[in-house]
């Protein structure tokens, strides 16, 4: 008989496994600035930013296999709400909260494998201010950030570098670049090994999701080796 505590044993260790697998993650740092949403991380090898939308852009850390089914999924609904409705009905919240169902059922299906993913979405706006980031975790659960937004394997790494981010100040993307990659290695340190040495095997990405709509598309790949 499955009891209520077998079943939350279950759930515990389901949470434990995706947490240990997040742990091994890229963090992913996201700022406003004037010219409109920067997103940068250091990757291994696939990409790891992407357009969702007009205004939207994705980013992801956990097994490859599933933020890519999440991106696909966000894109999907994102053009289909869209054609249906218009393109001001596409926002950050309906494109989270599309997400956030499956992602709760498929973590509480002892019958299938949960997804191992965390994910960012972010929504340029008129202004910083106005900017919102969506987090969105693999139990569904989202939480909703302003102004910049923090992806990573742990709570404690969140907040190391949501502390850092609070002082940033740039007066270009470029600069904010500089900044960031500064952040990134800081918050690294302590780990096992030193952030130079794992940076070694890493290439950094940095992508801009302008404010203004001048450009036929606003996502500006800004670092990339490719």
């Amino acid at each position: 008989m499955f009891t209520p505590y077998d079943w939350q044993e279950g759930i515990g260790n389901r949470a434990q496994y995706i947490e240990t697998k997040l742990g091994q993650g890229v963090p992913v740092l996201a700022v406003s600035l004037a010219e409109g949403v920067l997103v940068f991380t250091y990757r291994r090898q696939a990409r790891k930013i992407y357009e969702v939308y007009d205004r939207l852009i994705f980013a992801g850390i956990g097994q490859q296999s599933d933020v890519e089914s999440l991106r696909v999924a966000a894109v999907d609904f994102a053009h289909q709400e869209g054609y249906n409705r218009s393109e001001q009905d596409v926002t950050i919240q309906r494109v989270a909260t599309a997400l956030s169902a499956p992602l709760k059922k498929a973590f509480a299906d002892f019958q299938s494998a949960p997804l191992v993913a965390r994910t960012l979405f972010a929504e340029v706006n008129g202004s910083p201010d106005e900017d919102v980031y969506y987090v969105l975790d693999y139990d569904g659960d989202y939480t909703i950030r302003r102004r910049f937004a923090v992806l990573a394997g742990s709570e404690a790494q969140v907040a190391a570098y949501e502390t850092r981010l609070e002082t940033l100040k740039a007066s270009s993307p470029e600069k904010a670049i500089d900044q960031l990659k500064e952040i990134w290695q800081s918050g690294m340190e302590g780990e096992d090994h030193p952030a130079k040495e794992i940076l070694e095997s890493l290439t950094a990405e940095a992508v801009l999701l302008e404010r203004q709509d001048v450009r036929e598309n606003r996502f500006r790949v800004l670092l990339d080796a490719d």
